[in-house]
């Protein structure tokens, strides 16, 4: 955050121009990732939704979100895990946030329209990785559905 409003003072340009490089939004944005890839489909769609997210949440411009994806992907690549990610978010985001993840996740997999099994499996894993209750998973998924005009 401190570079972002260092780059503000020195450039007048808010909001930043550059993605964060911030470990907790690479985490989140590595988990989007796996969402969308985990049908073995990265859709255009999924990709599109993904830059969406990632601009609300961390108030980017649509530069600074594609970069922001392109380092997810790496990162997403280069891991076989999920913990590394998951680890950040457990130690840096308050409980209330953790559920905001998962309804981003819930977000990324809907939408190509079509929830798979696998991404149903990963949404419940994550969800446990993170100390997301059940309820409050279910709830989010609910939000996301509303939200998204599909419930």
């Amino acid at each position: 955050m401190f570079d972002a409003l260092k780059e503000f003072i020195g450039t007048g340009i808010w909001p930043p121009t550059t993605a964060p490089t911030d470990s907790l939004a690479l985490a989140v944005a590595a988990l989007l990732v796996e969402a969308a890839r985990r049908d073995d489909h990265f859709d255009p769609e999924e990709r599109i939704r993904i830059l969406e997210i990632l601009r609300r949440a961390y108030e980017l411009t649509p530069e600074a979100a594609a970069e922001l994806l392109s380092s997810a992907e790496r990162a997403n690549s280069d891991s076989t895990q999920l913990y590394p990610f998951t680890h950040v978010i457990v130690e840096r985001m308050a409980p209330d946030e953790r559920v905001q993840v998962i309804e981003m996740l819930w977000e990324t997999v809907y939408s190509d329209g079509i929830l798979s099994p696998d991404e149903d499996s990963l949404i419940r894993q994550v969800a446990g990785l993170i100390f997301v209750s059940d309820r409050d998973r279910a709830d989010a998924h609910q939000r996301v559905l509303r939200r998204l005009g599909l419930g």
